[in-house]
């Protein structure tokens, strides 16, 4: 039998969020679940379950998203599971960002999941128990045209996340980095991803098919959202839990072609990358 625990997801109006959400709530857990607006239409979607507190809280405002841990302790007394899941994409050329897309993708992205953390460390510590779940990518450990700045801010939710990992483990708090690849969620909706302003012709051939792919790919993605939020709500009850996760074939097949050739690659340059010590260190 689960122990019941009391799980934080941030961006549960829809996608991942929401689906993990009424996994954890079907599997007998409390539920934190936060969204930017239409806390109401949350709660009545989610049925006004007795173990559910829906906050209105932008990952982006800081004073906002220590009231919602504030009240979320109030109301449950705890807080067992963080799963950091609110974020967004935009499909831009790196050179075609402006400095407003870039700081807006970074905001939510990175600096909203490290408000989160910030607001909830505190009393993972003192508790001395604890998980974070980070929401990555596939494209958090690989790049492709047109998703490249999305995926930034993915690479640095896995460095960032490794990182925890390390400082926190003595406390025996978890860590763990879910990788999903595609699944069939808004992500790719016109309404859910932004895209560059300015375009530039030179990546047409680049970036062009993911200015016109992301459309045409919404709905067809190979994943189930509800079968990913189980294993998400799975793996926050386990107790040794991996600290990596990539999430449906391609994620996966993607990881291990990434592996592959950065490893063919170091060994290629083997030689050059181990050329650079002091002749004294080398001669030994």
């Amino acid at each position: 039998m689960k122990i019941q625990k009391v799980i934080l997801v941030t961006g549960a109006s829809k996608g991942f969020g929401l689906e993990i959400a009424k996994t954890a709530l079907a599997a007998g857990d409390k539920v934190i679940a936060t969204v930017r607006s239409k806390a109401d239409q949350l709660a009545a979607t989610l049925s006004n379950n007795p173990n559910l507190l829906v906050v209105t809280m932008d990952v982006t405002n800081e004073a906002q998203v220590k009231a919602a841990v504030a009240e979320g302790l109030l109301r449950f007394g705890k807080i067992d599971v963080v799963i950091n899941n609110a974020g967004y994409g935009i499909v831009t050329a790196i050179e075609e960002a402006t400095d407003a897309e870039v700081k807006a993708q970074y905001e939510t992205n990175v600096f909203g999941l490290l408000n989160v953390l910030r607001a909830v460390l505190p009393h993972l510590r003192a508790q001395k128990s604890g998980h974070i779940i980070n929401v990555s990518s596939l494209f958090g450990f690989d790049a492709i045209p047109g998703w490249a700045l999305y995926g930034s801010t993915k690479f640095a939710v896995e460095g960032i996340s490794k990182g925890l990992a390390a400082e926190l483990a003595p406390l025996n708090i978890k860590v763990t980095v879910v990788e999903p690849g595609l699944f069939s969620t808004e992500f790719l909706s016109a309404e859910s991803y932004s895209a560059a302003k300015n375009i530039i012709a030179d990546y047409t051939e680049t970036v062009g098919p993911m200015r016109t792919g992301a459309d045409q790919l919404h709905g067809n993605q190979p994943g189930d959202p509800k079968k990913l939020a189980k294993v998400v709500v799975d793996i926050a009850h386990n107790e040794n839990p991996p600290l990596h996760l990539p999430i449906g074939k391609d994620a996966v097949g993607m990881y291990k072609a990434n592996a592959e050739k950065t490893s063919k690659e170091i060994d290629q340059w083997i030689a050059v990358s181990t050329s650079t010590d002091h002749d004294h260190v080398a001669t030994k």
